[in-house]
This record gives structure tokens, sequence and C-alpha cells, in this order.
């Protein structure tokens, strides 16, 4: 997979986002990026959603973007792998 551009695409589904870089790969700040928006770690810990609906949020934002077929499928594609991480 081309993580750095899709690093890049998927920056653009946010504004402001920090992303956190200290020396990793593109690929592991992607996976850490899409991990901490899953699991909430952005927002307050008393109005955080649960983990299903963030992944619901996500899908739909990354669907209802502006990014072409193929860089969705992908960006949804590490969203479920990382999903199905955290469910066990």
């Amino acid at each position: 997979m081309k993580y750095e551009y899709l690093l890049n695409q998927y920056k653009s589904l946010w504004q402001n986002r920090q992303l956190i870089t200290d020396e990793n790969t593109p690929e592991q700040v992607l996976k850490m990026t899409i991990q901490r928006e899953l699991l909430d770690e952005n927002a307050h810990p008393r109005v955080r959603k649960p983990l299903y609906e963030k992944f619901y949020q996500a899908i739909k934002r990354i669907n209802e973007s502006s990014l072409v077929a193929e860089d969705k499928e992908e960006i949804i594609s590490i969203h479920i792998s990382l999903m199905e991480q955290l469910r066990k």
C-alpha cells in the first residue's frame, strides 16, 4: 500500500488534526491516527462515543468525502482491520 499518499488523503478529511509523527513510518502514523479516532481519544473522556458509533461516523465521513473511490476503499479497509483488532 502507498501509506504516505493515503495518510495525506486521510488528512484531507480533517482540518487541524494533529498527527503523531515521532519518527514513525507513514503506515504507523496512519494506523495510530485511525485508532485514536475510533477510540475517540480526541474528545474529553466524558463525551466520548462508543466504538461502533465512531466507526459508523468515520465510514460515513469517508464515503461522503471527495476522495476517489479507490482511496476510500483503502482507508475504509484500514478502518475495518483496526476495528476488528479493537473489538477483541
